[in-house]
């Protein structure tokens, strides 16, 4: 493989594949934790059916003994009785003469402690014809058994004498526990269970994928619609299903960024609109004045020329500067290293500052007690100087500028004796562009984008800026969050 191809990996890159790959994986762990643990407990139960038939065959011969009568050694389970006169074994069958015990026994002599029932392990000499195949065949080595005693109290001379034991022999008998019996049952139920798992692992993954490629479908109609979806026509809509799951919410989050994607666009389209707009009132006043001024000359004023084209040229100026500032805004860009500002002592210089050489107009700012916030210092006096322009044009003759700290904000207020803003007006004077009727003069309306500029600029330092009722003129109303004075920080 080339040393610049990627590599490639292993699992699927299909979400329904990768969905069936891991419901086959947990079924296969939880699979192999049950077939563990029914194959204990098949396992557990089949010994003890075991020891059960064991049991039963003793208690048949015990009873055939007690009666006298030598049991038939047709037994299906492997036995052998036992006398304490050691003459050989009494009884034996269930493939026990494969050991060939002759006059002798295989199992061990009974002691003289008597017993009513025990399960015990014995070890068998190896047995010469042995049989895998034959269930009742028995090999040699260590095997449990279940035995129980007949005491000679429990014969009479003449039960004994049939039985070929002394009068006063007891007599143990000795039933094998099968050990294929728990093992072939196991076996055979892991086999099932293993076939069984197989099958319901792909019947599992084929259900997972099938399910997910279906709850896919609709994602599939999402992607395929909003891959047709461009920036400046974002008109297109998903449809919503009305299942109620998560392809709903997902639908509806979709629709609900398609239309501020539109409403985007169409703000777009309207800032262009009216920022060409903007630009094209100057240029034409500029253009218009020097053209005529260019056809005659000599009758020309050119020092009035000059001054309008001047006053044009700056109002494109201050035009341009209010569109690139307004452009880095809604680029969201991360703001410099914030520092604390006192804007009490910022109202103030301003207030001495600004020129008012236009009109006769009073700027006062009546605040002493220092103003802390968090910000830019060029972006707050920005904000002030707009909301100052603004007052400027407005006007009658006082302008009055008040800072205050009220519990965690730092209230700003600027108020002038103008004629003041409609009610229905008070949220539209901050939308790019916006001039009320009595601000249409293209000499004293400012660009249009100064308090726009101005609620951007609080909302970037998490404050607001609102018009406050006021019964006389209008009162712009900043809130920005108090800081630390710069010693207690």
């Amino acid at each position: 493989m080339n040393a610049t191809e990627p590599r490639r990996r292993w699992w699927p890159r299909s979400v329904r594949a990768r969905a069936a790959l891991a419901a086959a994986s947990a079924a296969a762990v939880i699979l192999v934790g049950i077939g563990c643990w029914v194959h204990h407990d098949v396992y557990r139960q089949s010994t003890q059916i075991a020891e059960d038939q064991a049991k039963a065959q003793l208690w048949s011969l015990c009873d055939q003994l007690r009666q006298g009568v030598v049991p038939d050694t047709t037994n299906t389970v492997p036995y052998e009785v036992v006398a304490t006169d050691r003459r050989g074994a009494v009884a034996y069958g269930g493939g026990m003469a494969d050991f060939d015990p002759g006059t002798h026994h295989v199992m061990p002599a009974p002691p003289k402690a008597r017993q009513v029932e025990l399960i015990t392990t014995v070890r068998l000499p190896a047995n010469p014809d042995y049989d895998p195949s034959d269930k009742l065949s028995v090999s040699g080595g260590t095997h449990q058994v279940v035995t129980a005693d007949i005491w000679a109290d429990d014969l009479t001379s003449a039960k004994a004498a049939a039985l070929g034991v002394a009068a006063d022999a007891d007599l143990r008998v000795y039933v094998l526990v099968l050990p294929n019996t728990a093992e072939a049952i196991t076996s055979t139920t892991d086999g099932l269970l293993l076939r069984a798992g197989l099958v319901g692992l792909v019947l599992i993954a084929a259900a997972a994928y099938f399910t997910v490629r279906i709850a896919l479908r609709p994602v599939e109609a999402i992607r395929a619609l909003t891959a047709s979806v461009t920036a400046s026509d974002p008109r297109e809509r998903v449809t919503v299903p009305a299942t109620g799951h998560e392809i709903t919410a997902l639908a509806t989050t979709i629709n609900t960024t398609l239309q501020r994607l539109d409403d985007a666009a169409a703000r777009q389209r309207r800032f262009v609109a009216d920022a060409a707009h903007e630009l094209r009132s100057p240029l034409t006043t500029l253009l218009a004045s020097l053209e005529v001024a260019l056809a005659y000359p000599e009758r020309t004023d050119w020092p009035a020329t000059a001054t309008t084209a001047a006053r044009q040229t700056r109002r494109l100026h201050s035009l341009a500067e209010d569109l690139l500032l307004l452009a880095r805004l809604d680029t969201r860009a991360p703001a410099a290293d914030p520092e604390t500002v006192d804007l009490t002592a910022l109202a103030s210089r301003l207030a001495e500052q600004y020129p008012l050489t236009e009109r006769p107009l009073t700027l006062t700012c009546d605040s002493t007690a220092p103003a802390y916030a968090r910000g830019n210092p060029d972006a707050y006096e920005r904000l002030l100087r707009n909301l100052i322009d603004n007052a400027a044009r407005h006007a009658a003759h006082r302008i009055q500028i008040t800072v205050r700290n009220q519990d965690a904000w730092v209230v700003l207020t600027v108020h002038d004796d103008g004629p003041g803003v409609p009610t229905e007006d008070a949220e539209r004077i901050f939308e790019r562009f916006v001039r009320l009727d009595d601000a249409r003069s293209r000499d004293r309306g400012g660009t249009g984008l100064g308090l726009a500029i101005a609620r951007d600029l609080a909302h970037r330092h998490r404050g607001t800026l609102t018009l406050a009722p006021r019964t006389l003129g209008a009162c712009f109303e900043l809130r920005v969050p108090r800081a630390s004075a710069p010693d207690e920080e």
